[in-house]
């Protein structure tokens, strides 16, 4: 069995937010035919996407070619919606929260679920936090790598994480609204040099931020086998020992300390880097992960890690299902 931690769902359509709320900015779902749509965000194409993003029965098609057992179900980052009115953001993610329950509800075996939050007022999160996991039983929420410049230790964000470490919810963080998107507006860059570096950023944020340490048992997962963080940690470290007038302000520990704080998704595309983060982390802190159903992903979720020959086959089965299932108090019937 394997368990897709990193997946994203959207609905079939989406309400019209700029009527709603008056002013632009919002994402638009134009169908182009019954297979397949693109999201616009005013007069501005983002992306197409295929019935495999909001039919769950085409979804669940792929995943039985593909071994899936399980797929861990969020939305698409660029629906965070930071930059909004909060009252407004609410609303859409009430919308896609709403729809993303009735598919897990449909089928509780085959999917789990994470919601998606106004983050930019952390009182109102917290309420849809709470709303998320005790009335759309959901597992989790997933969130930015910053929300409108503020970094993830920030304190306006304590009490999220304290009811989420009550809740014992799962965040999943993603990078979006990547750093220096400006500044590389050719070949794809900021899918392939920032969104790394966003994520590296979160995670240093929370280690250097005391977040681990205030709340030692957050459930937290990052994406993309952490981005640029674990090819950094050398780095990272050699900073907390050298400039300790900047990088101890609020922890006394070294940031390997804080390695088994955290959890990746194995979507690093290569075997080495994988192996190098078994060795870094441990089998028991990495969950598979494709990035389903977008092209940055891998096209068959699994398969790179089932192919390292040099690999016991119980680290790949903790990879393959092992991390998810306990992450996420999921029991595998098949065990």
């Amino acid at each position: 069995m394997k368990v897709d931690i990193h997946t994203h769902i959207l609905p079939s359509s989406l309400p019209d937010m700029r009527s709603y709320t008056g002013y632009g900015g919002w994402q638009r779902l134009e169908k182009k035919d019954s297979s397949s749509a693109e999201i616009w965000i005013d007069s501005v194409f983002f992306r197409k996407i295929s019935e495999n993003c909001w039919n769950p029965e085409v979804r669940l098609q792929e995943c039985q070619q593909n071994g899936i057992g399980i797929q861990v179900l969020s939305t698409v980052p660029v629906m965070f919606n930071y930059w909004a009115k909060p009252e407004h953001t609410l609303y859409l993610c009430h919308y896609l929260n709403n729809h993303l329950a009735s598919v897990v509800s449909q089928y509780p075996e085959k999917f789990i679920g994470l919601g998606t939050l106004p983050m930019q007022d952390p009182i109102l999160a917290v309420k849809e936090l709470e709303q998320c996991m005790k009335e759309l039983k959901l597992s989790g929420v997933e969130i930015g790598t910053h929300v409108n410049g503020w970094n993830l230790d920030e304190e306006v964000f304590y009490s999220f994480y304290e009811k989420a470490e009550e809740l014992q919810a799962v965040i999943f963080v993603h990078p979006w609204d990547m750093m220096g998107q400006k500044e590389l507006p050719r070949y794809f860059l900021p899918w392939l040099v920032s969104m790394p570096a966003e994520t590296s950023r979160a995670i240093c944020s929370l280690i250097f931020g005391g977040i681990f340490e205030r709340f030692p048992n957050l459930k937290i997962i990052f994406a993309h086998g952490g981005g640029a963080f674990p090819m950094s940690i050398g780095r990272i470290e050699q900073g907390f020992f050298a400039r300790p007038d900047l990088c101890q302000i609020k922890i006394k520990s070294s940031p390997k300390t804080y390695l088994k704080k955290i959890y990746v998704d194995s979507l690093c595309h290569d075997p080495a880097v994988l192996t190098y983060l078994i060795q870094l982390l441990g089998e028991d802190r990495i969950a598979l992960g494709s990035d389903y159903p977008f092209p940055l992903g891998e096209a068959n979720p699994g398969a790179m890690i089932e192919n390292m020959g040099e690999t016991a086959a119980k680290v790949k089965e903790q990879i393959l299902s092992g991390t998810a299932l306990e992450l996420f108090g999921h029991k595998d019937s098949s065990r």
